[in-house]
């Protein structure tokens, strides 16, 4: 799979569209989309790559693809926004979120939905993403030598 173009994402019915560029056709980009799962694997749809089969050469006619084929299928009825706390730092996806007063996170490489968070406990999202971005620029800085 080509990056995932985690910056034009979209949370919607307890799932995160994930649009990437599929192939290209007459110099233009066919996109299509992925999908993640507020319920992790046991969601219908978890880490689907486009569920309704359909292609677009446009970012936002995909992502509306997507929301209604969830409209039609999804198996999540969701009381909140489990992706609203997201966010995208050197092409990768990082997912925080609250349980009691304890803060964990996804981590999701550019290329790849397989999450490699480390298993850290914060007391705030500050906290969080900022021990997320010293790890990923200390491995940028790390690559360049």
């Amino acid at each position: 799979m080509r990056r995932l173009l985690y910056e034009k994402s979209v949370s919607y019915k307890g799932h995160l569209i994930i649009p990437f560029v599929f192939g290209m056709a007459n110099a233009e980009h066919i996109y299509s989309y992925t999908l993640l799962s507020e319920l992790g694997h046991k969601g219908k749809f978890h880490k689907v790559e486009n569920p309704a089969g359909i292609y677009s050469s446009r970012i936002a006619a995909i992502i509306d693809v997507a929301k209604e084929h969830l409209d039609e299928h999804s198996d999540i009825v969701s009381m909140g926004d489990y992706f609203k706390s997201r966010y995208v730092y050197r092409e990768n996806l990082i997912i925080v979120y609250q349980l009691s007063e304890k803060y964990f996170y996804d981590h999701y490489k550019p290329e790849s939905l397989n999450n490699v968070a480390a298993p850290k406990i914060f007391t705030s999202d500050r906290e969080c993403i900022n021990w997320i971005k010293r790890g990923l620029d200390s491995s940028q800085i790390n690559q360049e030598v």
